[in-house]
């Protein structure tokens, strides 16, 4: 591969709004805040590079074998944040980007497109908190508070206020002049001569030099330097694009399994399926912070498959395929232990491992998720026990280092164990004397236990084991402070913890 001739971004943004440019599915979402777009767009006024782009150039005939997903054109955090699928059946070649689609996804949003993210102190559930904001550009002045050069600011209508010092200028508007005449008439007709202030000359030549540059960046200079792939091994690709990131954001492998996965399942998008089941996840109780990778890994557990270890050959055809066949049971299973597991009165700020979720929907899928199972009467010893299992492993930080060598030998105890009740007892007697042992040292208690304080994540577990009356289920904040450690007698907690495991 060798550079190509640079192309204009007026050229690209084209391209993009007529689904020339896609994304291959093994591109991570977008993950860009406001600020980082402001910088790009200094950074490109003030000429400095930008990087390369790394473009994939896909036949007519190939088209169809591969997922391809749109850019984002408005991004909204509550409402937007997931890219489209796109349907390309009939296309001419189509250019896939491999390399550079959060630089091209920013500088559309801020030429074409809108951002809208949470105001502070504002609750997510109101709709006002996500003000629609435009990119905009003073024209008057740099910025006084900032490295850069250049004031860009994301700004919602109500914002934008022009006065003696500023003059914002929506930067989308660059791309319907035609030459830099059209430049010169902007600031005459809304700078040298404004009706409204009295602009120095300097405020007029900077809003001339600064308009003029915006242009010849956008419109005229060949700012987009590229290279471009034009075989259809999908090996290749994949071996390109993963090196080609590694200097970059960590890529995380649930990005690459998931276009593995996309192409492999016959009945199942996916990575659609799996993007919105990891929000569904999210969305129980007090909410949860599962992602891709989780389900991925709690999949090949789920699934029975002999090696766990989160490696792409473990998501081979044969896999994919057993794992599709058994999506539904495992989107359940998972949906309940996180169900029950918030029924106990966790959320994502005080659950310290999702991996513990895993053998509680193995166990489940085990006994075939009863839909009673967490608020029936009959099942309550036997949820009390995954709870101290639950409890004593999160306190004891069994899943920390190499999860899977707790997952592999607690998964074999609920395949032999487990049709029933969940085997508490041959799991702490499993681990006993290991240094994943569920069992609680002098050390444990004195040095770690009796020094937890309010406001730690593991001071919730220990709370749920003196006081196992009391519903945890309410907010965190408020149970630790009506029985926070100041109020307990440590006595009694110290002797709990010194008991045999029961």
């Amino acid at each position: 591969m060798a550079y190509e001739t640079p192309l204009t971004i007026a050229e690209v943004l084209k391209d993009i709004s007529a689904d020339k440019y896609v994304l291959p599915s093994i591109q991570r979402e977008y993950v860009w805040d406001t600020e980082q777009i402001e910088t790009l767009f200094d950074s490109l006024m003030q000429e400095y590079p930008i990087g390369t782009f790394l473009f994939w150039e896909i036949s007519k005939e190939h088209v169809s074998d591969y997922d391809f997903y749109g850019f984002i054109r408005s991004y909204h955090e509550n409402k937007n944040v997931h890219n489209k699928k796109i349907d390309l059946k009939g296309s001419d070649r189509v250019t896939a980007v491999l390399d550079g689609q959060q630089r091209l996804t920013s500088i559309y949003l801020g030429l074409k497109g809108t951002y809208a993210y949470k105001m502070k102190y504002l609750a997510r559930n109101n709709q006002n908190a996500y003000p629609v904001r435009k990119l905009y550009l003073n024209i008057l002045s740099s910025p006084e508070d900032s490295d850069n050069k250049y004031d860009f600011k994301f700004l919602s209508e109500k914002e934008v206020r022009n006065n003696q010092e500023v003059h914002w200028f929506e930067v989308g508007q660059i791309l319907e002049m035609k030459d830099e005449g059209e430049v010169f008439s902007f600031v005459n007709d809304n700078i040298s001569y404004s009706d409204n202030y009295k602009y120095t000359k300097e405020q007029s030549m900077f809003a001339v030099n600064t308009l003029s540059k915006l242009y010849r960046i956008i419109n005229t200079a060949g700012t987009i330097s590229y290279y471009r792939e034009k075989k259809d091994e999908l090996d290749k690709v994949l071996n390109i694009f993963i090196r080609v990131n590694s200097g970059g954001t960590k890529l995380s492998y649930s990005d690459l399994l998931l276009s593995i996965a996309s192409a492999q399942w016959e009945n199942h998008d996916a990575r659609e399926e799996i993007t919105e089941f990891v929000d569904d996840v999210n969305s129980i109780g007090d909410g949860f912070r599962v992602n891709k990778d989780f389900v991925l890994k709690s999949a090949l557990v789920l699934s029975d498959l002999p090696n766990i270890a989160f490696k792409v050959d473990n998501f081979n055809k044969q896999n994919m395929i057993k794992i599709e066949s058994g999506w539904d049971d495992i989107k359940k299973s998972i949906l309940q232990a996180v169900m029950l597991v918030s029924a106990f009165g966790y959320s994502g700020e005080t659950l310290t491992s999702n991996n513990a979720l895993i053998p509680i929907a193995y166990y489940l899928r085990k006994i075939g998720m009863p839909d009673n199972f967490i608020d029936s009467g009959t099942t309550r010893a036997n949820r009390d026990k995954i709870k101290k299992w639950l409890i004593r492993s999160l306190l004891k930080r069994t899943f920390s280092g190499q999860p899977d060598n707790v997952l592999r030998p607690i998964r074999e105890i609920l395949r032999t164990n487990g049709t029933v009740d969940f085997p508490l007892d041959a799991i702490i007697e499993k681990f006993k004397g290991t240094n994943k042992s569920i069992q609680f040292s002098e050390t444990d208690i004195d040095e770690y236990l009796l020094k937890l304080k309010y406001g730690k994540s593991e001071t919730l577990s220990t709370l749920m084991l003196l006081y196992p009356s009391l519903d945890f289920s309410n907010k965190f904040g408020s149970i630790t402070k009506t029985v926070g450690f100041s109020q307990v007698d440590m006595e009694p907690l110290s002797a709990w913890f010194r008991q045999p495991c029961r």
